[in-house]
């Protein structure tokens, strides 16, 4: 339908003019990026390659999983778990919202509205399709995009430590998300293929 394509195409591109004003850039793929436009391109690139037939709906919510995210900074709270899981709450809520406003404002419906508002709310995660696909697609990401850089921040950790953080990620994939992961089809760290391996396989060895 030529109308909806219209809307689409409207939302996507307020959500990208949004991750467009990123003050952080980064290097990749031989040019500069702002830095949450470029991970916006990379999530939909792994929905593309992990759920080619997603509708619309969650084509925009993957888009929109960080939209902003350098207006909430991690450091406006406290530096402990509690802040942490503060500021994360409050994130999602903020991210959701966000995007649901540029959604209504490109002219969608309250049904999809609210379809990507509770997925990039991470509501509900194990019983909402949507959201584990936006889940799904968040760690495969990870594993292929930032897994390497973030290890790198934390040279401190121990093996125990890097496991324990690789199961909690793969806990909240679904079984098919698992499948993906580990068919070849997500560009895996090399250096880190042995510990994502000991860590799936239960950390035993």
């Amino acid at each position: 339908m030529p109308q909806s394509k219209t809307i689409y195409e409207t939302a996507l591109s307020l959500i990208d003019a949004a991750n467009s004003a990123d003050p952080n850039r980064v290097s990749a793929d031989g040019k500069e990026w702002p830095k949450e436009l470029l991970y916006s391109d990379r999530m939909s690139d792994m929905l593309r390659r992990f759920a080619p037939d997603a509708d619309d709906a969650m084509k925009l919510a993957i888009r929109a999983q960080h939209i902003e995210r350098w207006k909430s900074p991690r450091n406006a709270y406290p530096m402990d778990r509690i802040g942490y899981l503060k500021w994360r709450k409050d994130l999602y809520k903020i991210q959701a919202n966000t995007a649901a406003a540029l959604l209504q404002q490109a002219g969608y419906d309250d049904e999809t509205i609210e379809r990507v508002r509770n997925s990039v709310a991470k509501k509900n995660i194990k019983g909402n399709p949507d959201t584990q696909l936006l889940e799904d697609v968040t760690d495969l990401v990870f594993m292929e995009h930032y897994m390497l850089e973030f290890v790198g921040k934390h040279p401190d950790y121990s093996e125990e430590k890097w496991i324990e953080i690789i199961q909690k990620t793969w806990n909240k994939m679904s079984d098919s998300a698992h499948q993906f992961a580990l068919s070849g089809s997500v560009r895996l760290p090399e250096s880190l293929v042995p510990l994502i391996q000991k860590a799936v396989a239960g950390g035993a060895g």
